[in-house]
């Protein structure tokens, strides 16, 4: 980024030569602090604008982009918890976790009723197996009445306990998960492997029969589903499930799955 600096030129009339030296070098003073605060300003905007720009370019998922304005962004205004969340995100995004661990948390020290961030480096977290650390920020941002989003931390906290291993704290922080929003695939895929970890695949199947009712498009669910039958030993239904993902989301590593799963069912049949 550019940097404008501005030369400041003082006039004084001729009867300055009559002012006491003291009141002289007050109005330099004066005037040198008023150039710097209007440029600080001028700078500010230019940083918020810049941090507007990679916030865009991070919607349209191109993090490099994002990283070098959010960088420069940074370098004006390095306190700005905004821009310390944005750049959290951008390192999660790419699998850089130590500074998207510090970058949170830094948001957080600027800001400590900072929710979103708190989720968000629950996730960090999780992503390095830090699931005691993630449990607990996902909980207190949970807890919090003012968050409006509740089953995104209850959710993200059921995925640390099955990460972590406890089956229990996993469904009931699922469960909670779909009290708060009901329609919620992230929790029902979450409190079907769950089910599945428990060696209950009959329940799985409840949930996602009545699941996929309401949210037949959903290819997670009809993998979900799938791997359900497969535990059930109904290999028919279990390759149809499958077929549904890959009609769904042929694209997808979902997809890949599905075919795996599928020439596993015919090497069976």
């Amino acid at each position: 980024m550019m940097e404008y600096i501005f030369e400041q030129i003082i006039i004084l009339p001729h009867t300055g030569r009559f002012m006491n030296k003291n009141m002289q070098y007050f109005l330099l003073v004066l005037l040198i602090i008023t150039g710097c605060t209007s440029h600080t300003k001028e700078q500010i905007k230019i940083a918020t604008t810049t941090r507007s720009l990679g916030e865009v370019y991070m919607a349209q998922g191109n993090h490099i982009a994002a990283l070098k304005e959010l960088t420069n962004a940074e370098k004006i205004m390095p306190d700005d918890p905004f821009l310390q969340y944005d750049l959290g995100l951008v390192y999660l995004a790419c699998e850089k976790y130590e500074p998207a661990e510090m970058h949170l948390k830094k948001a957080i020290s600027l800001k400590e009723d900072y929710t979103a961030a708190m989720n968000s480096l629950g996730v960090v977290l999780m992503k390095q197996k830090k699931w005691d650390g993630a449990i607990s920020l996902f909980r207190e941002t949970a807890d919090n009445l003012l968050y409006a989003t509740p089953h995104y931390p209850l959710s993200n906290m059921g995925w640390a306990f099955l990460g972590k291993g406890d089956l229990m704290g996993a469904e009931a922080s699922f469960k909670k998960a779909l009290k708060a929003k009901p329609d919620f695939i992230n929790a029902i895929h979450g409190l079907a492997t769950t089910y599945l970890a428990q060696g209950q695949a009959h329940l799985s199947r409840q949930l996602l029969d009545r699941s996929i009712l309401k949210y037949p498009d959903a290819p997670i669910l009809h993998a979900d589903l799938a791997r359900t039958m497969e535990a059930l030993g109904d290999l028919k239904m279990a390759k149809k499930s499958w077929q549904q993902v890959i009609r769904l989301a042929p694209d997808s590593e979902l997809a890949e799955e599905a075919s795996r799963h599928m020439n596993s069912c015919l090497q069976q049949w």
